[in-house]
Order: C-alpha cells, then structure tokens, then sequence
C-alpha cells in the first residue's frame, strides 16, 4: 500500500495556462502524479482527501477522455461531482457565461472545471468565483492538463525534458494541445518543432520560438517524441483542405516514416485518434513505438494531483 503523502502548494490559485506555470510548479503537480499513479495502480484505488468537497465539471464541448478523467480522479480524491449538462442547461436559452458562473458560484462549489469554445473563458469564469479554476481546453488557446500528462508520459521513458526533440505534426492553426506542449516543453528544455501543412499555419505563429516545415519528414527527422495532431474539423473556417487519404499520404505518419526519427522515437497523440488520417492504425497500436494508452492512464494520475494540489 502507498503510503500519505504531503500535498504541496504552487504559486496559481487556478490552472489556467501552462504559461502561469513555474518550473517548480511544474515539476510539484508531476512528482505528485507519480504518486498518485502508482496508487491507481492498487485495488484500493481510493485517497479521500476531499470528502464532502464539490467538484462541477462545466464542459460547453463534447469530450469523452477529458471529462471522463477528470471524473475518476475527483471521485478516487473521495470528492462529489457534479457533471453540467450543458445541452439541456439555461446558456442553451440564452444565459450568458457571467450569468452561469454567478448562478454555480451561489451553491457553493469548491472547484470548477471548464471546458469551452471560445479562448480566455476559464480565466473570465476565475474572476467571478470564489473556488479554484481548471481550464480544461479552451479555443485555440491552452489545455494545461494534456500537456502535464504528455510530459509524464515522456518523463517516464526519458527521464528528463531537458534537449529532448519534440516534433508537433498536423493541424497547428486550431490546436490548444500544441500552445500548451510548447509553453511546457520549452519551459523544461525541450527543443519543439511545429510541423505542419501551409494551409495549417498558425495565425500566431511569431509568438513561438520553434523550428518549422513544412514536410513531415523533415520535421521529425531525428526528433525524440513525434506528437500526432487530430485535424480539427469542427473549428476550420473558409479552408479547402485534401482528401482524408491524400492528407494521409503527404501528413500522414506511419511506420516507414517513422524511421526518420530517434530509434527510440515516441509517438504519442492527445486523441481522439482519426486512424489512417493523420497516424497509420497500425502504429497507433503498435506498443513498443505508440505511447497513447498511456497518455490516457497517466491523465488521471495528473489530474488527481492537480485537484489535490488546488483544493488543499
């Protein structure tokens, strides 16, 4: 059996951005996930560190493996969860975000959990609650909880960040995954390069100090970690884009490709998986390249210790 461990503090009442974060904040929220995922790992999976505390997961977007995650961990920290059904919700008659979170913030809730469409939503939601905010992925803009459990994953093969190669491949223009592994890796040491097609380039791309391509292949060559983007098809606006099997073709990244890497290259995607579009099916099951199981595993571990570290 584990055994108690101490819950440290970081500097952020709220999870925001991984941009807020500190390398100390950084490395307490992991080293706790460690603890909590060898936890997670026993029959009793339970550490009710916040019995009678209330948890409400606001999603304005469809999620499976957020929501669901962020679910288990709060029930195994021993908290209630109050998952908002946002289809049948007041915002769907015309509420405003400002009125809902005046509306949840009048029963009292203990943490929120937002996840929405449009980006700055979870730091305007903070400024109006009195509890703790997770940004659960918002807009373009951020989704620091992909992007702590990417680096957990990564930590746990390659024991450190520091000058590691990371390739981000595919639909850079729409991925908050992508802003979130940059402001985390490159915090950490790693060197990051956005690898995409042109008509994916992001609008914002001056803000980042990264190598770029434009062709796949020389985007991951030598790389450590390849990390496959999912084509965002619900927030492209006014761009043609290829077939499914001619993106697969010139962006797709399969097991020849591959090859252009590290030997030891990871291959990791924050999913869901659109198998033989942007990632070859049989890669993406391949256990000794595809660390993407994982990447779900190690998403409750670090969500348990994000909670934990946020309601102490």
């Amino acid at each position: 059996m584990t055994q108690d461990i101490e819950i440290p503090k970081i500097s952020q009442k709220h999870l925001l951005g991984i941009k807020y974060l500190s390398i100390d904040d950084i490395n307490k929220i992991l080293e706790l996930a460690i603890f909590f995922k060898i936890k997670n790992k026993e029959k009793n999976k339970n550490y009710p560190i916040l019995t009678g505390r209330t948890i409400i997961n606001l999603f304005f977007e469809p999620s499976t493996r957020t929501l669901i995650s962020f679910e288990i961990a709060a029930k195994r920290l021993g908290a209630d969860v109050i998952n908002m059904n946002i289809e049948g919700s007041s915002l769907r008659k015309g509420e405003t975000l400002s009125d809902t979170a005046h509306t949840i913030g009048a029963m009292s809730p203990d943490l929120i959990v937002i996840r929405h469409s449009e980006d700055n939503s979870a730091e305007e939601i903070s400024k109006l609650l009195e509890c703790p905010v997770i940004n659960a992925g918002e807009g373009i803009n951020e989704h620091p909880t992909q992007a702590l459990l990417d680096a957990f994953t990564i930590l746990d093969h390659k024991k450190t960040l520091k000058d590691l190669i990371v390739s981000i491949c595919g639909d850079l223009e729409h991925s908050r995954v992508a802003r979130s592994n940059y402001y985390l890796l490159t915090k950490m040491g790693s060197k990051v390069r956005f690898v995409y097609p042109k008509y994916f380039e992001p609008k914002d791309l001056q803000k980042y100090k990264v190598e770029t391509f434009n062709n796949l292949i020389e985007g991951i060559m030598g790389s450590d970690i390849v990390m496959m983007l999912r084509i965002q098809n619900e927030r492209i606006m006014d761009t043609e884009l290829p077939s499914a099997n001619d993106y697969f073709l010139e962006y797709g990244l399969t097991a020849e490709k591959l090859e252009n890497a590290k030997s030891n290259a990871l291959v990791m995607h924050p999913g869901p998986i659109n198998r033989d579009v942007e990632i070859e099916s049989s890669l993406a099951d391949d256990v000794n390249k595809s660390v993407i199981n994982e990447q779900v595993e190690n998403g409750v571990a670090v969500r348990m210790a994000c909670l934990a570290i946020l309601m102490k």
